[in-house]
């Protein structure tokens, strides 16, 4: 049987956040960046579909390709071990402190940055020739896209702030139900539909993605978008970052957690039978 219950996938979360807060600075730092690479490829593959077929749909739907290629690679992402690797503290595994969970995060940042920025100095490159002509209609929507999710934002002050917000708490609501839709079947096929639907729902509905975010701004910036680097990490990376946190880590991992690992409707285990041994006759 392919399906696995959420009773099951509940504790396959917490072994994979145990793992994860385990694992060596080096294959933290090469997963995160494979990872940040796949996913930049992937939204690169998504925006240039849209373009071309003039469809947000069409874009949406194949965009998955690349996240599911990543988690069925091992690979991690920051919206994934947001929701992840806390589990493992919560559980109280052995070595899962507060220091290793925030370790794992700032490792895997590092590396979706480093792995983003790669593919958005090789995309720059190729949609101008190296720098040698004006970029094409792709490389413009990469550019007017920077623009739109920046300033458009600033331009509305505190409401902006609060949208930019909700919309990557919302993001990774459904990003994390993806990462979680891995370990929901044991067929590869049944893992792929998991992720994917989930995903192809934030990604049309144009919420902020955090490690999506950290290729299209920077190919922006490099194409000529109309926004500086501080309009970025202040108008978008920084508080995706923060709705990316939350919605991964409160309506998914502490949410399937705190019903299925620690609910109250669990029956408890009966006490062991203690064995009646005689008493003790003084002589």
């Amino acid at each position: 049987m392919s399906y696995v219950s959420p009773t099951e996938f509940v504790g396959a979360m917490v072994d994979a956040g145990e793992t994860k807060l385990r694992m060596s600075t080096r294959d933290t730092l090469i997963r995160a960046y494979l990872a940040g690479a796949i996913l930049a490829l992937a939204a690169a593959f998504a925006v240039t579909v849209t373009v071309e077929t003039g469809s947000p749909l069409a874009g949406a739907v194949l965009f998955p390709v690349g996240f599911c290629l990543l988690y069925l690679l091992g690979f991690d992402l920051l919206t994934g071990v947001f929701t992840l690797a806390p589990l493992a503290w919560l559980d109280g595994r052995p070595g899962a402190r507060k220091r290793a969970v925030l370790r794992n995060w700032g490792l895997v940042f590092l590396g979706n940055l480093a792995g983003a920025l790669t593919v958005a100095l090789m995309m720059s490159v190729i949609l101008t020739v190296g720098f040698s002509v004006p970029p094409d209609a792709v490389g413009e929507r990469l550019g007017s896209i920077g623009a739109d999710r920046t300033v458009g934002y600033a331009e509305h002050g505190a409401a902006g702030m609060l949208t930019l917000f909700l919309r990557g708490v919302l993001c990774n609501w459904m990003v994390s139900t993806g990462v979680v839709g891995a370990l929901m079947s044991t067929s590869l096929p049944g893992k792929v539909v998991a992720m994917w639907m989930p995903v192809m729902v934030f990604f049309f509905l144009g919420f902020e993605h955090s490690v999506v975010n950290m290729f299209l701004f920077p190919t922006g910036l490099m194409l000529g978008g109309d926004f500086s680097v501080t309009d970025y990490l202040v108008w978008n990376e920084l508080p995706t970052v923060l709705g990316n946190l939350v919605g991964g880590l409160a309506f998914v991992g502490l949410a399937l957690y705190a019903t299925y690992a620690r609910t109250a409707g669990r029956p408890r285990r009966p006490a062991p039978e203690v064995p009646h041994l005689p008493e003790r006759v003084n002589a």
